[in-house]
């Protein structure tokens, strides 16, 4: 057998073998579905109505926006519910996964809140500000101040805005950076805090509906998806239980009793 050949045929056995372990999935036992205490209460409702269609569903929940990816990365849940996609985008290129959207599920609002003050112009010169502190909810933080007219920005930074792109900041805002679920807690410590509805609920820090400036939900990257390992797309559970999500009533209700009018679906109804 000729070295060439032997290499061929070595490496044709490597191929066939990949495709072995990709086309014999294991799909038996309990979905696993990971999600963020944010995205929790509408979830917990269709694990309850999978439950009734035959379908076993297991709902992890994370503390941190870190910890779900790298649960399906490494196959320890299926899936995950809690990121929209600049957020997945910024996660493959930052660690190497390969986790790719299977389906839209919601779009939230996220607004500018303020325990002190009931109008950008009330706040001090000086004020701190709190953002999220990673890569891509900064930018929709400081996007949000500059539609308030607080800061501008470098023209075309979009939603990968940073403090270093901040060319004007009239009233010399001290702008910090806190882990996007802590956010809630910073509005007694701060002037004015990005906020994101659903944690605000879930706290009881203010009334989620009273931020003093909403971004849009007309913004489609900012729909949050189910995400799953590249390679798990013909997981006939994930298909069922997706379905579930987006189509049942009594999903919808729990959605619309949850996030009130702060959200939209993302798929087509």
């Amino acid at each position: 057998m000729s070295l060439n050949f032997a290499l061929k045929y070595t490496l044709l056995l490597g191929l066939l073998t990949i495709s072995a372990a990709a086309t014999s999935a294991d799909y038996s036992g309990p979905l696993k579905v990971g999600t963020t205490a944010a995205f929790a209460p509408p979830l917990e409702t269709a694990v309850e109505e999978a439950k009734k269609q035959g379908l076993e569903v297991k709902l992890v929940e994370f503390s941190d926006w870190i910890a779900p990816n790298v649960s399906v990365e490494n196959g320890d849940i299926d899936v995950n519910l809690f990121q929209h996609q600049p957020f997945l985008d910024n996660a493959n290129k930052e660690s190497g996964f390969h986790l790719v959207k299977y389906a839209p599920a919601t779009i939230n609002n996220v607004g500018l809140y303020s325990k002190k003050y009931t109008s950008f112009a009330q706040i001090p010169d000086g004020g701190t500000v709190a953002i999220a502190n990673d890569a891509i909810n900064a930018g929709r933080g400081l996007l949000l101040l500059q539609k308030a007219g607080l800061i501008k920005l470098k023209p075309g930074v979009g939603i990968h805005a940073t403090v270093d792109d901040i060319v004007d900041n009239p009233k010399h805002l001290k702008i910090i950076e806190v882990e996007a679920v802590q956010l809630s807690r910073s509005l007694d410590e701060v002037d004015l805090a990005q906020g994101y509805p659903h944690y605000l609920k879930l706290s009881g820090t203010i009334d989620p509906e009273k931020a003093l400036l909403f971004d849009g939900l007309e913004n489609p990257e900012y729909v949050i998806l189910f995400v799953i390992r590249d390679g798990h797309q013909d997981d006939p559970r994930l298909r069922k239980f997706v379905d579930i999500y987006q189509h049942s009533p009594v999903v919808r209700a729990s959605l619309d009793k949850f996030y009130g009018k702060l959200y939209q679906p993302g798929w087509s109804q």
